[in-house]
């Protein structure tokens, strides 16, 4: 009950800002950061480092309110375009690091305990959050979209890999889609043996698996829609003998 009223709470009060009069969004400058320091999913962030652009960007994402966009794809798009920047920037004011997880958060020059998921660095219209809060508030609870698992890059190893362009409103169904193939066809982060019926998967099936359904059937036959004709249908058809096992994560950082 506690956490479904800290949720109301955070809604409540990001509602009333979003009513403010805020910037038109664009993401042209971003488009232009991605072309030039991702490639193949991995990020040139010894370069990136240096470009105020970044900066700039994410700076201009502050004033702009969501809510203002003109469908919900294009909300949707604003917000893992917002989670994604603002994880380069993160990573670029420490780097260099080995891993997200070496960064140590600080309150009033204390160590805390808080990761950097839950440092409220993040601005939006005057209400600072953090990345859980983009995550879970802003993508998971308004959109219900379990393929948003696979465009929220979190500079790991093991995460979907960064795309050379922002998210859209008007394809951002294909762009979802060819996230969850890209991702579910690597076979660094998902394994199917035929021969054992056994899935070995992403731990973030494991972590967000009510996302999936919430059963091993479930995440099956969601897995089976982004994979080659013949391997989905052996595990359609054989939906109870199939296993599914997860990876370990690879948390160090997707760089060159």
């Amino acid at each position: 009950m506690k956490n479904v009223i800290q949720i109301t709470l955070f809604c409540l009060t990001m509602g009333l800002a979003m009513d403010a009069q805020s910037k038109v969004y664009t993401d042209r400058m971003y488009a232009e950061l991605l072309a030039k320091y991702v490639h193949n999913g991995v990020v040139n962030y010894r370069s990136l480092k240096s470009d105020s652009a970044l900066y700039r960007f994410v700076h201009s994402l502050e004033n702009v309110n969501p809510d203002s966009l003109p469908n919900e794809s294009s909300r949707l798009a604003f917000w893992l375009n917002d989670y994604n920047a603002n994880t380069l920037k993160l990573i670029c004011e420490h780097y260099p690091i080995k891993s997200i997880n070496d960064i140590h958060d600080s309150i009033n020059g204390r160590p805390s305990h808080r990761t950097p998921w839950e440092k409220p660095f993040i601005v939006s219209l005057g209400n600072r959050m953090s990345l859980n809060n983009v995550e879970e508030y802003f993508v998971r609870m308004r959109f219900h979209d379990p393929r948003a698992h696979f465009a929220l890059v979190c500079a790991s190893r093991s995460c979907p890999p960064l795309r050379t362009e922002p998210y859209h409103g008007e394809n951002l169904n294909a762009q979802l889609d060819e996230q969850a193939r890209l991702f579910l066809n690597d076979t660094s982060k998902n394994v199917f043996d035929v021969s054992h019926r056994t899935a070995t998967l992403s731990k973030i099936f494991d972590w967000y698996s009510k996302d999936f359904g919430g059963t091993n059937e479930s995440i099956l036959r969601f897995v089976a829609k982004f994979l080659p004709s013949p391997l989905a249908q052996d595990i359609l058809g054989n939906l109870s003998a199939w296993k599914i096992t997860y990876k370990n994560y690879d948390w160090s950082l997707n760089s060159e």
